[in-house]
């Protein structure tokens, strides 16, 4: 952390995923946001940059077409009010970028379909294709069909993985906050803001005030959690007031707007980075202390062997979490067996597979190839 910036090379930045939170686009003032940060997001488009915008705001937007002040509790009433919103408001951001000659495109996921290798590539390819054809695209969760297993949690995640998926040279969350402060400027009015961030640590994170606003669902924790998953892919983030009609060019130009945090050393890419980002992977197994000393220090794969417990229900080729026996994340890796299997092979033998199941695909419960090492990363 510096309370210095360091420049920005802007012409680097040549995709960019730009967030948009609820709270920008909510109360008297959204309408106005909404069309000065299309105009921005426009000037980029003219610079020869290529823009993913994610945008909250569906459930913001339908509690404003049906004059609600707070979210329904119930988790149908949260999708009900979704279903009413998303269409408002792809209508007003069509509208938007209508005046600057700009075509875009709705794309709704949840972790459901950034969990599966498959549709992650499919994703991808669609966004690819989308960008090639000159059309901007406007993700955000599919809140009508989400539920808490499926959940991004927000948006800033979302984001997150979207930079990674797409291979973006800069994340830009625009948020009501300012910047990242020393404490939370509203209970500590004397907080000063950070303007540059080397590193998302456990001191950085420990600034981030807990409470999201009225109409959002993060706050500053989970924006900072979404630039420490994009420093592990290298990918650096601009943090920045939304509300303000020139806050991307001017952080572009490095006038010391917002808080820069820098890109990380990429470790992985590919398989390997899809499986340390996954949103929810499925299931979990424990590892005994020699084992998990082995995936961490040696490199090694992870033998049936070295399990002492399997938990939650996953087939073949699926992504768990891989725990040590305290309970710390030791990394994500893609099995070899599914749960059912596990159990009846934790603590044994490889020699032993074969007899234990009437057949054996491999000696690994999981290989070394798929596997994702969390403390390589600096921590998740």
């Amino acid at each position: 952390m510096s309370s210095s910036r360091t420049p920005l090379p802007p012409s680097q930045y040549r995709r960019l995923v730009v967030k948009v939170g609820s709270a920008v686009l909510s109360g008297p003032e959204g309408r106005k946001h909404q069309l000065e940060i299309a105009a921005q997001v426009s000037a980029l488009r003219a610079e020869g940059r290529e823009v993913v915008l994610v945008s909250s705001g569906a459930q913001a937007v339908g509690m404003e077409k049906l004059g609600l002040r707070e979210k329904p509790k119930t988790m149908p009433g949260k999708q009900a009010l979704a279903a009413v919103g998303q269409p408002a408001l792809m209508q007003l951001w069509e509208q938007a970028f209508s005046w600057y000659g700009l075509r875009v495109a709705q794309v709704l996921l949840t972790a459901e379909d950034l969990g599966h290798r498959h549709r992650y590539l499919n994703a991808r390819q669609t966004l690819e294709t989308l960008l090639s054809w000159g059309i901007l695209p406007i993700i955000n969760e599919n809140d009508t069909v989400m539920v808490e297993e499926i959940k991004f949690g927000d948006n800033d995640q979302l984001s997150a993985l979207i930079a990674t998926l797409v291979g973006a040279d800069l994340l830009v969350l625009l948020s009501d906050i300012e910047a990242l402060y020393e404490a939370d400027p509203r209970q500590h009015p004397g907080a000063r803001a950070i303007p540059y961030v080397e590193r998302v640590d456990q001191e950085v994170l420990r600034m981030a005030g807990e409470s999201p606003n009225r109409v959002g669902t993060g706050g500053m924790r989970s924006k900072l959690l979404a630039a420490q998953k994009a420093q592990a892919a290298g990918i650096p983030t601009l943090l920045l007031p939304g509300t303000r009609p020139e806050s991307i060019p001017q952080a572009l130009r490095g006038e010391g707007v917002g808080t820069f945090f820098a890109g990380g050393q990429r470790r992985y890419s590919g398989r390997k980075l899809w499986l340390y980002q996954l949103p929810k992977p499925r299931g979990e197994v424990v590892v005994d202390a020699g084992a998990a000393r082995a995936l961490q220090q040696e490199g090694a794969s992870l033998l049936p062997a070295g399990i002492l417990e399997v938990r939650g229900q996953f087939g073949v080729g699926e992504p768990v979490r891989c725990l040590d026996a305290e309970g710390s994340l030791i990394g994500v890796g893609l099995v070899n067996y599914s749960a059912a299997e596990l159990r009846r092979i934790k603590g044994k033998k490889t020699k032993d597979i074969e007899a234990l199941l009437g057949y054996k695909n491999t000696d690994e419960a999981i290989h070394r190839d798929y596997f994702a090492l969390v403390s390589e990363l600096g921590g998740k």
